[in-house]
């Protein structure tokens, strides 16, 4: 297994498959964003062989992101391809839901096992304000989807910013009586040119958490508070699902992190929130062999820093969040 110089056994790769979205939420990219060239991005043949070289270096789970993954073609067919590289013992995709009505059941025949779905807001006309784009009903109808294939527990990421969502926190909570699903509370985290808004906007989960509090009564800790992930759960009280909260910015989970990241450029990115990575697909597409790309990844794994720098100013602004995969 590979393990970085803090000694964390690193098993777990996001893989963006690309950086384009048919969303252009506000905290994430401006309206008119400008794509990478396709031919800049890995294809499909080049996403199983970096597949099998983390396998070779002791990954074992994946996760596919974006951008939006399901804008992604052969969508299904790449997810069918990872499931059966041997092993690979999990598939999990983070999507913002719109398409997945049409493809829930697909992915789930593919082998694909869960998937984490963007929720940012109940209202339609603050979903639209959010996302710029109108289209609440097809990511509700997607959720239902997904939950109806067996792409469960489902979890819905909430983006919790200040005067925008905020007030909505406890009927985002409340859905966890009804449904079996995991409601995470994000804090915002400053990336790329919208730093001053996502660092005028934020909302700590510790706020969110006292909010809910208010409105519910005390909430049961889900394994004695233990981090799931990147997220501390809890239940409300009558709850069937839970509720999660992940404070990237106030309270940093770095000491368990086991990720990293493949950008759809093909770059090893070590952590979120540093500007450091390695350029993979260069070398594959120049030839170098599989031994010399697996050094200079275990090379790259080994340095993956022990947290990100927020607290010192330290703000990672050679990417926006499409175009490193969350």
């Amino acid at each position: 297994m590979a393990t970085d110089q803090y000694n964390r056994n690193l098993h777990y790769l996001r893989i963006s498959l690309t950086d384009r979205c048919n969303f252009r939420c506000v905290y994430c990219m401006p309206e008119h964003m400008i794509f990478r060239p396709r031919s800049e991005l890995m294809d499909d043949e080049e996403v199983l062989f970096f597949v099998r070289l983390f396998v070779s270096l002791g990954f074992d789970k994946f996760r596919l992101t974006g951008g939006e993954p399901t804008v992604r073609p052969n969508l299904v067919g790449l997810v069918k391809d990872i499931v059966n590289t041997s092993g690979v013992k999990s598939l999990s995709m983070t999507t913002n839901g719109v398409i997945m009505k049409k493809l829930a059941h697909p992915l789930a025949e593919a082998g694909l096992q869960r998937v984490n779905i963007s929720l940012d807001t109940l209202d339609p006309k603050k979903f639209e304000m959010l996302t710029r784009r109108d289209s609440f009903e097809e990511v509700w109808g997607g959720i239902m989807a997904a939950e109806e294939a067996g792409l469960k527990p489902i979890k819905l990421n909430i983006v919790v910013v200040l005067g925008h969502n905020d007030d909505e926190v406890v009927d985002l909570a409340r859905l966890t009586r009804e449904h079996a699903w995991h409601i995470r509370f994000i804090e915002m985290m400053p990336f790329g040119g919208a730093t001053d808004f996502q660092r005028n906007q934020v909302v700590t989960a510790k706020d969110v958490h006292e909010r809910i509090k208010e409105a519910f009564g005390p909430l049961e800790a889900v394994n004695g508070g233990k981090l799931d992930g990147e997220a501390r759960l809890y239940r409300l009280p009558g709850g069937i699902g839970h509720v999660g909260f992940i404070s990237s910015v106030t309270q940093p989970f770095c000491a368990s992190c086991t990720r990293a990241r493949l950008t759809a450029d093909g770059r090893l990115r070590l952590c979120l929130l540093h500007e450091d990575e390695v350029d993979l697909l260069t070398p594959v597409r120049q030839g170098v062999s599989e031994p010399e790309i697996r050094q200079l990844a275990r090379e790259a794994l080994w340095r993956k820093p022990w947290g990100h720098g927020l607290a010192e100013g330290t703000v990672p602004l050679n990417r926006v969040m499409s175009e490193i995969g969350g």
